[in-house]
């Protein structure tokens, strides 16, 4: 398969000038795959009504069936599709959308594709604040479900080159659009019961919530076995070579071979002798700077074929690093 690319950097302000936008928005209603940059990670979107278009979404990704897609929306009234929607989930809506945050909702039998809630009586959903995938949504004028647009298992993509190396042939097209600013996947927030639970850590914290909503939360406990937000179940966001990590960090020197890669702030860079190198961030406590380079240097080392093995230099457990550490932890998993 001939996988088309639509550069639009030079049309983030105004989307509808790009001379191909209605082949774009054509393809999407024709049940094509088309991977979209967003704030968070790049999405590979299919019409969310259409089993067909999210048939192509498991296939392409090689994603096991029983893990639920979030639906992306530009504007409020897309929600039709929703059952209940709680007033404190609103009221959070109200604050931080768009933004990186997808609120998992009880949603209406027979309203969306089947594959999208992977037999749950939920759907999570998620308002981007990307100029380009804000734009498209609206040209679009349908609901699109965007996991990653990754092949399964592996490291996010936060470029267009990420998107290229995992999934060129095997989808219909990318929208090459600036790098994803956050570089990590959204919070997913359960509102299904009340308080609400967060099924996936990410961007936006538990004391930011609690900010708006006092009292909002509780502690998730969640069967293993039965996910109810992307993330969960399997292992993720892994590279080729097996991880292990170092909890709270590189302290003491550190001597490693020739087939060892290290990732660790760039402050840490005198206590490795040998191997790799590779700088995750400039210090010990710049998170969002990880958080945002962790799946490309992750991608660097597998570019690296004399890398056998990495080492992770982990980062002190706080509500700040939390999202971060999740990612890492399911990257190691198993390691």
């Amino acid at each position: 398969m001939e996988t088309y690319v639509w550069d639009v950097r030079n049309y983030v302000d105004d989307l509808s000038t790009y001379p191909q936008i209605d082949s774009i928005n054509a393809a999407f209603h024709s049940d094509e795959l088309i991977a979209i940059p967003t704030e968070t990670v790049y999405g590979l979107a299919a019409n969310a009504f259409s089993p067909e278009a999210v048939g192509k979404v498991y296939t392409a990704k090689g994603r096991p069936s029983d893990n639920p897609l979030i639906v992306h929306i530009h504007q409020m009234d897309q929600l039709e599709f929703a059952d209940y929607i709680h007033p404190a989930a609103r009221q959070l809506m109200d604050v931080f959308w768009p933004g990186a945050i997808s609120f998992i909702l009880p949603v209406k039998p027979d309203r969306l594709a089947p594959q999208v809630t992977a037999g749950l009586s939920s759907v999570a959903v998620r308002m981007p604040e990307d100029k380009v995938a804000r734009q498209l949504l609206r040209i679009v004028g349908l609901p699109l479900a965007a996991p990653s647009a990754n092949l399964s298992g592996r490291p996010s993509p936060t470029q267009f080159q990420h998107v290229q190396e995992d999934l060129e042939g095997r989808i219909f097209g990318i929208i090459q659009g600036p790098d994803s600013e956050i570089g990590i996947e959204s919070t997913v927030l359960d509102c299904t019961s009340y308080p609400f639970k967060i099924a996936r850590p990410g961007s936006i914290t538990e004391s930011m919530l609690l900010q708006i909503v006092p009292g909002c939360l509780t502690e998730a406990h969640y069967e293993p076995d039965t996910p109810i937000a992307p993330g969960m179940k399997y292992r993720h966001y892994a590279p080729n070579s097996p991880m292990t990590l170092i909890e709270g960090g590189i302290q003491e020197p550190l001597t490693i071979d020739s087939q060892t890669a290290v990732i660790a702030p760039e402050s840490s860079r005198h206590l490795i002798e040998g191997g790799h190198f590779y700088p995750l961030c400039a210090t010990e406590t710049a998170y969002k700077e990880a958080a945002g380079n962790l799946y490309d240097v992750l991608r660097m080392i597998d570019h690296n074929h004399a890398v056998k093995r990495i080492i992770l230099s982990g980062f002190t457990r706080t509500e700040e690093t939390r999202a971060l550490m999740n990612r890492i932890d399911k990257a190691s998993a198993g390691e």
